[in-house]
């Protein structure tokens, strides 16, 4: 089981490092577009912070993996924060019905809600978050 949660950890790095690097490139107006219009700052400062921020966490989550183990149970933490932080923009694109990442009807929009729990739980999982807290 252990090299399966590891093995989910490395993948949730890889996934987080490329989304990262994609908010500063290839898919730039995409995220511009589910940053929520309330939020009281620039929206592409949103989008470079939050990039960079993925890509931190994601090379994070898979040096944890192999070495600064000791470290891997509060990154885990930190990615399920942060995928709980950054839920607003997703409600935001299904509330104001805005098409980005081919999520073009509000059934696509409504449909991948529902999936960002399931992020939190594999940082958690993955990770040993639950298990250790269990644990105490």
């Amino acid at each position: 089981m252990l090299v399966v949660k590891r093995i989910a950890s490395i993948a949730l790095g890889a996934f987080l490092t490329s989304a990262g690097i994609s908010h500063l490139g290839s898919n730039r107006t995409e995220f511009l577009a589910q940053v929520p219009t309330w939020l009281p700052l620039n929206a592409d400062f949103v989008v470079v912070a939050s990039g960079l921020v993925e890509i931190t966490l994601g090379i994070c989550l898979i040096i944890t993996t192999f070495i600064l183990n000791h470290l891997r149970h509060k990154v885990g933490l930190i990615v399920a924060i942060f995928f709980i932080l950054i839920f607003p923009g997703n409600i935001n694109q299904y509330v104001n019905g805005i098409d980005a990442f081919g999520l073009d009807t509000d059934q696509k929009r409504l449909i991948r809600l529902f999936f960002q729990p399931l992020l939190v739980v594999w940082a958690l999982w993955s990770t040993g978050v639950v298990l250790r807290k269990k644990a105490r």
